[in-house]
Order: C-alpha cells, then structure tokens, then sequence
C-alpha cells in the first residue's frame, strides 16, 4: 500500500514537472516565432522589446544579391509576430522599426527562416522622432497669422502682395510649389547642410541653399511667389528651432487594422542621378492588360530613357527615348553648386517624358517632347485644321510618342497642343486625351484609331479651348475672350498664380477660361474632367459634343474657399481622378482629400451665374491625418499631396472605386475605406514620395497575391531620403492581404 501511494505522487510529480517543462518550451517557441507557420520562401518571427511583443511595428528585409535591389516591408500583428513572403532565393538583411522604438540590430539570414527581433525603446523623444514622417517636422514651420495678409511686400513684412490670404501662402509651401518636386521636413530638409552653416543669419543660409543644383531657378521663383525676405525667413526660424532642439508636437500612430494587412515590395531602378515623376503597369481602363509584365517608368526631366522593370525575375533595363530635331531644348547648367553634386550638371534629358499609359494591345504611349517649341503650320492661324480654326497655336512645350513592345520601335508623333497628363477614353476610337500641365489654353486629343490607319498627326489631333455657356442656351457660340495668362514652369506646368475668370462675364455670349487642364480623367458617360491649379482653384467638366472641337463646352466648379454656403473651406487642388460613378476625386493643397458629385448640385450648372462657387453642395472635403501648421486653424493638414487615383476595379483589395491620395509628406499612399482613411506607409528608406500610380491585376484567381496598386518615388532628389548620396528611385507595389500573417 505504501509503495503504492509513492509511486503514485511520484507520477504525480513528474507529470506536473513534464508539465511545467512543456510550458517553458511552448514560451521559448512563442519567443522564437514557432506560433508562425511560414513556407520555404517566408521570413516569420516575433518583436519584442523590452516592454515585450511589439504590435504595429514594420519588419524590413533588404537583399542585394538579385539582378536589382529588392525591398519587402511588412507590419506585425497585436502579438508582435510577423511574416514576410514570397521572397526570392537569397541572402536578406531584416530588422524591425517602429514609432517609439529604436531600430532592431540588422540579422542576416535566408527565406525558410524564423527570426525573432528585438528593438529598443526610444530612450528620450528626440531620438524616437527621427523615424516621424516629414509631415510632423514640417508642421512646426510657422505660418504668417491670417492677420498679416494681404503682403505689403519687401518694404513691408516681407510677404508677396499678390499673396492675399493664408491659404494662398500654403498652397505655395506645398505642392503647389515648394513640394511640387520633394519632400520637405525630411532630415536633409529640416537641417541646414555643412556648405551653408557659416552665412550670417539662417533666412540667407535657405536663400542659397534653394539656389543649389538645376532646380534652383524654379526654386527661387517659389520664394519670389511668397516674398523671399518673410519666406527665407520663417524657414530660417524652422530649421534654427530645430537645431536648438525643439521636437514635433505630436507622434505619429502605428499602424492599426487594415493598416497592419499591408505588404509593400521595393525595387531599385534607373541610376543614382535620375529621377522617376511615373510609372504604368497597365491599361487603366482593362487592368488585366500586360498581366505579370514589364513596368515602365517616366524620368521626365532627368534621362532620355524609359526605366524598366521586370517584376517577375527581379531584373532591370531601359529604352532608349529618340527626339526627331537636333534643336530640341535640354536642361539648364545647375544654378549655385549642390551639397551632393557640387557643380555637376546630373540631369541631361532632352525629351522630358512626363507620363506614361498602355492602350489595350499593351504599346506605351507617353508624354515626350520632339522638337523646339515652335508648332507646325497646321497648328496656326489659317490651317484649314478644324482645331487650328477655332483656336490657333503658335507653341507647344511637349508632344507624343508610342513604343511598341514587340517590335521594340517607337514612333513620334507631333502635336501642336502641350501634353503632360494622358489617359484613354472608352470609345471606339480608344481616344487619347492629354492636358497640358495648365499652361496653353486647351486640351488636346489624338484619335489613335486615325493614327495607326494613316499616321497622318494632323489628321488625327484635335484640341480646344475652354468655353462656358455662360448665356445659358445649351450650345457653343460666339465667346469673350480670355488672354491666357498662364505663368509658367519651362516645363508649361502652370505656377497656379492665376485666375481662372479673368474676364467679366456676359449674359449674351459665353466666356472663355483663362485655364487648361493640369490632372486629368475621363466619365463613364463621356465626359473629360482636369483640375485647374491656382486658388482656389476648381474642376472643370469638359463635354466634347456631337462635333468637337465646334461642339465643345465646358463647366467649371470651384473648391468651396470663403463660401458661406460650404462647411468645410479647401483649396488648390492638383491630382485627380474619377470614379465609375462619376464623382471627381480631388487632391487639394489645403491638406484634404475632396469629392465633387455634380449630381448633388441645386442651381443651374451654366448661364451667367455659374462661374466657379455656384455648386458649393456638390463638394465633400475630407482633412487627411497628421498635424496642421503652427498658426493654422483651419480644416487641413500639413501634409502635401500632388496626385490621386481612383481604384475602379479593386486591384489593391479594399473595394471598388475606392479613392487613394499620395501623402507625399507622411510616406505614404492613404486610401479613403467607408469615409474613413487607411494610411500604408513605407517605412524604408524615409523619404516615400509618389506621384502617378495604378493597378494591376495579374492573376484573378491568386487572391491577394494576383493583383496590387503600383507607384514609384516621384522625388526629384531620392538623395534626400534617408539613404542619402547613391539612393535610386524605386517602384514600389503595394498589396492587402487577408491578416498580419498570411501566406
């Protein structure tokens, strides 16, 4: 009996001592990632700090050891774990990052891998707001008080005259010219460079630094807009604070919900010295167009050369971009010496294509400039062209081009119009309208469907001004005369300094805008949308008619700014888009994303009273997230955002016709889901600005992994990211999947 009672407890004892040995092995294998099931092409594991697993923080894994540079950035789940996958053979370099945090020791290892990281916490808030979006450094720069405006000008305090209220001075700092091109709050930004440090005071320091490198022409014109003595000066002030110490108000939240599903691929492409302004995956009307294929990129104003991006093995190459006229313009010798490049000249494009699109056969066609400035005969006064009729031009700053991939040729097409922005109407002739940037006067269309059956350029352009029925009888007649008084970049990108009335109206003929379009997009009922830049700035509705150019007129609908009747004030937009319902979505200086619905309006949409703010009803603004600037309390952020896009299909997994802004001061792409908004940033390298983007879908049947949206940095100066001197843009893929963990 005795002997039974110790055998007893003894089994007693060892199951409750294998027990406790089970326990601590399923907590070493909860540390060391073993709650993640990954395959042989995963990295998967847990985060933890000090404070214990890390929920919402970024795992980066960086390898050099493919054809191109590839980068996969994902976020951890509410216990810290992650996985990264789908990753191709090689050796990869993976550490963590989050707000709050200090980045994880850098672990090498390979796909089939668990990892477990492991940063530390910020020891103080300076050292945890070097990892903030620029957003919240640049808030801190202090805005002039509603007070001091309209300017009184150098003699007095310093603020351009023309510059009438505190809005017209943000839509300046932002992308209406100051972040038109590059971030700002970023460390390279918000520091004053070595070369500069020794100057008498810091308003003379940001004076010479803005000279620095070819953009410092179209530089110091921004601060001319503003008043160079009150500009130099607040941005003086900005970086002086900082120097001394001063931090960001606030900090940035981690990513929370649907934020934490996202998983964002990075590829180098091009050289250190190039930029990116695009990139097309796609024809945007038929996303299954050139499935898994080449991506192609824009350099603008940078190379006479299309990047190019083979996706599926990882690898790089380029098209050489041909120009027909020897006198075809080039870029300006550098301004002042750069802190990066000294006096070398590092961009020496001549063609600067701006925008690229595929049609349905899968051919590029993309915004590119041919020749001199001076337009054909055809284009002018006395052609029998019907556009030249109506109204003829003398100039244009860029023309068209289309390569075929398959034949690997490009052909060069003239136009007497400017292009910038180009998109493809769903209509019979696959119709291809451009803006112009906003400089010019009109808006141009090339029926492609004459042009691969003749190859005749004049026969297959068209263009026209922008005309309002403003004595309200339904047609096109005699107009009043607007003087195009567009300032413009060299480019023909319009400054935004103008108004888009510039001449009263009257009752008994229409009036003419003095505006072109600057973003563009086409209706499912036919009609062509562009933004016209500028402030307030507004939308305009274009509808061709039964015979364009004679039959073409136009709407035009103001951002609601000083209107009683809007709740919400905004103002500038830049980027635009359309979504399948016809609602317009518009990215706008003030720091919102808008939506226009013209079917919500009440009064009449033409006659004499329909001249910009008569529709105030038909627009929604939306403030995106982050901080406003010092002295600004009106709706908006301090975050700058050039270009939106409407996700009509549902390529990125967040439902169809959904509306994404680029937050080209927080690192990100922000998505608007069910009004609210859904921030997936890159966290690596800082410095993420977008501009042009689109969606493809690869594989409808492969879930998450068949389809994502499609960027690249748009930054003229990718050595300004976090990376510095060497950095190339990148393409970067963005994609939902179901959780954290998936795949």
């Amino acid at each position: 009996m005795r002997s039974f009672k110790f055998l007893y407890l003894a089994g007693i004892a060892a199951v409750g001592i294998a027990g406790y040995l089970m326990a601590i092995r399923t907590n070493l294998n909860a540390q060391t990632g073993a709650s993640v099931k990954i395959k042989a092409d995963d990295i998967g594991g847990v985060v933890a700090s000090a404070k214990g697993p890390e929920a919402g923080v970024w795992v980066i894994a960086e390898t050099t050891d493919l054809p191109t540079r590839l980068i996969k950035e994902v976020v951890t789940d509410d216990r810290g774990r992650y996985l990264v996958p789908d990753l191709p053979k090689a050796k990869y370099t993976v550490w963590a990052r989050g707000y709050g945090l200090v980045d994880s020791p850098k672990v090498q290892t390979e796909p089939g891998k668990l990892v477990d990281l492991k940063p530390s916490i910020a020891p103080d808030a300076k050292t945890a707001a070097q990892y903030y979006p620029a957003n919240y450094w640049y808030a801190m720069l202090k805005v002039p008080a509603k007070n001091e405006f309209p300017g009184t000008g150098a003699a007095g305090n310093g603020i351009s005259a023309n510059v009438k209220s505190q809005g017209q001075w943000l839509h300046l700092i932002k992308t209406d010219s100051c972040e038109s091109c590059h971030q700002l709050g970023n460390q390279y930004t918000r520091t004053i460079p070595a070369m500069f440090a020794n100057f008498d005071s810091p308003a003379q320091a940001w004076m010479r630094r803005v000279q620095s490198g070819q953009a410092g022409n179209a530089m110091v014109g921004g601060l001319n807009q503003l008043g160079p003595e009150r500009a130099t000066a607040e941005f003086g002030d900005w970086t002086n604070r900082i120097a001394r110490g001063e931090l960001p108000a606030g900090a940035p939240a981690r990513p929370q919900g649907m934020e934490r599903n996202v998983v964002i691929t990075q590829w180098d492409w091009a050289d250190q010295k190039a930029y990116l302004h695009d990139e097309i995956s796609t024809d945007k009307r038929h996303p299954t167009v050139n499935a898994n294929g080449l991506i192609y990129g824009s350099p603008e104003e940078s190379r006479d050369y299309l990047p190019v991006l083979d996706p599926v093995h990882n690898s790089i190459s380029q098209v050489k971009i041909p120009y027909r006229d020897p006198d075809t313009p080039g870029q300006p010798a550098p301004l002042q010496a750069s802190p990066v490049w000294g006096d070398e000249a590092i961009w020496d494009s001549h063609t600067t294509v701006h925008n690229p699109m595929f049609d349905q056969q899968g051919r590029l066609w993309y915004t590119s400039r041919i020749r001199a400035a001076s337009d054909p005969d055809f284009c002018k006064a006395g052609s029998s062209n019907p556009s030249a009729k109506q109204t003829p031009l003398d100039r244009s700053g860029r023309q068209l081009a289309v390569y075929d991939p398959k034949t690997k040729q490009t052909a060069m097409i003239d136009t007497c119009y400017s292009t910038h922005h180009l998109l493809f109407a769903e209509d019979a002739d696959n119709t291809l309208w451009t803006s112009s940037g906003g400089g010019g006067g009109v808006v141009g269309w090339l029926n492609t469907k004459t042009w691969d059956q003749t190859h005749d350029a004049a026969k297959s352009q068209g263009w026209t001004a922008l005309v309002l029925d403003t004595n309200g009888n339904g047609k096109r007649d005699a107009y009043v005369e607007a003087e195009q008084k567009v300032l413009t970049a060299p480019s023909g990108e319009s400054l935004g300094t103008s108004s888009a009335i510039s001449a009263p109206a009257d009752s008994a003929h229409d009036t003419r805008l003095n505006a072109a379009f600057y973003a563009l997009a086409i209706g499912t009922d036919g009609s062509i949308w562009g933004s016209v830049l500028g402030f307030p700035g507004g939308v305009v509705r274009l509808t061709p008619g039964s015979n364009p150019p004679e039959t073409t007129l136009a709407e035009y609908y103001e951002v609601p700014f000083n209107n009683p009747k809007a709740p919400v004030w905004g103002f500038s937009p830049r980027g635009m888009d359309i979504d399948r319902n016809n609602v317009a979505w518009v990215a706008l200086g003030s720091g919102h994303l808008a939506s226009f619905d013209r079917r919500k309006c009440k009064g009449p949409l033409n006659g004499p009273t329909a001249l910009g703010q008569h529709c105030p009803e038909g627009w929604t603004l939306y403030p995106t997230p982050g901080p406003n600037f010092k002295n600004v309390t009106d709706s908006g952020s301090a975050d700058s955002h050039y270009y939106d896009w409407v996700d009509q299909w549902d390529t990125l997994g967040l439902g169809k016709n959904t509306p994404i802004i680029t937050g080209n001061g927080s690192d990100s792409l922000i998505a608007l889901v069910n009004e609210k908004f859904v921030v997936m940033r890159v966290p690596y390298p800082l410095g993420f600005f977008a501009k042009g983007m689109d969606g493809r879908i690869d594989d409808s049947k492969a879930g998450w992994k068949g389809k994502g949206v499609w960027t690249t940095w748009g930054t003229r100066t990718p050595f300004h990211s976090e990376t510095g001197k060497g950095t190339t843009a990148k393409v970067v893929h963005f994609q939902i999947r179901p959780d954290p963990l998936a795949n």
